[in-house]
């Protein structure tokens, strides 16, 4: 009897959501996969990458609905990788930055599967830098900390500690919970002036960015529609937003070369 080897498993960050953010090895990955498990923060362009006999299979999850259960995804990777063939699980972000990559390979080495981890470019990395937010400044900013806000109700997050230990917050997950979570910081002694931005759809053309304070930052998200997915960013490297707005002052330059070339193509054409 023919024993197949057993497949790996490639746990692969697929970057914050503009296509073109994904790593060399997350893209020669998912060209040499035999089965692609993709979710809903994972930009369906990156599938074309994927060969013509890929096997694509959708998991997504998205806020408040899990299309597939986490134990049964974790499932379908094992049973997979059995059947002897290269497995990639596409998560949005980083596999390890609130993507459930832990549990997932944690399930893959349990059963003996051979896995490894792609790391992506977090949107909580990536979705500032494109608001003109640096995160870290030698002026402003020594320390930065990676926060859920999915649980902001029930006292998971200690606030008050990070407040005290360093000088920006990101939150990720926090948007249905924003006004929740701006009134506990203001309870554990957050100044109501501090800065506050929120940004929705980093890194791809939808994007788009509130600033405020830890005051008001919940009403201006409520008249500007904001929803998820959108990072959140508390401290004062929120300031430099609007002087360090380079991707808006990169679209309105985009936007001025195409319209010369409509001009050009006009001039040239046939009267």
């Amino acid at each position: 009897m023919t024993t197949i080897p057993i497949g790996r498993v490639y746990l692969v960050g697929a970057g914050p959501g503009d296509p073109e953010l994904i790593t060399l090895k997350g893209k020669r990955c998912l060209e040499t996969a035999d089965v692609i498990f993709y979710d809903e923060l994972a930009n369906s362009e990156l599938l074309d990458y994927a060969g013509a006999d890929a096997e694509l299979i959708y998991v997504g999850k998205k806020s408040g609905t899990h299309c597939t259960d986490q134990r049964e995804i974790e499932a379908l990777l094992i049973d997979k990788a059995r059947e002897g063939r290269n497995v990639v699980r596409l998560k949005g972000g980083d596999p390890f930055i609130f993507g459930r990559g832990g549990e997932e390979a944690q399930a893959l080495g349990a059963a003996g599967v051979p896995f490894e981890i792609v790391p992506g470019v977090s949107s909580a990395i990536a979705a500032p830098a494109y608001a003109g937010i640096p995160l870290t400044h030698r002026l402003h900013s020594s320390s930065v900390a990676i926060v859920t806000g999915h649980r902001a109700r029930g006292g998971v997050v200690k606030w008050g500690e990070l407040l005290r230990a360093v000088d920006t917050l990101v939150i990720l997950m926090g948007i249905m919970n924003l006004r929740a979570i701006m009134n506990r910081l203001r309870a554990e002694g957050c100044p109501p002036e501090r800065p506050v931005a929120l940004i929705q759809s980093g890194t791809l053309a939808a994007q788009k960015t509130a600033v405020g304070t830890v005051a008001g930052i919940a009403d201006l998200s409520q008249r500007g529609g904001f929803r998820s997915p959108s990072v959140i960013i508390v401290g004062e490297v929120v300031n430099f937003a609007e002087q360090l707005a380079w991707i808006s002052r990169s679209m309105a330059q985009q936007k001025i070369v195409r319209r010369r070339d409509q001009q050009q193509i006009e001039l040239n054409m046939p009267r």
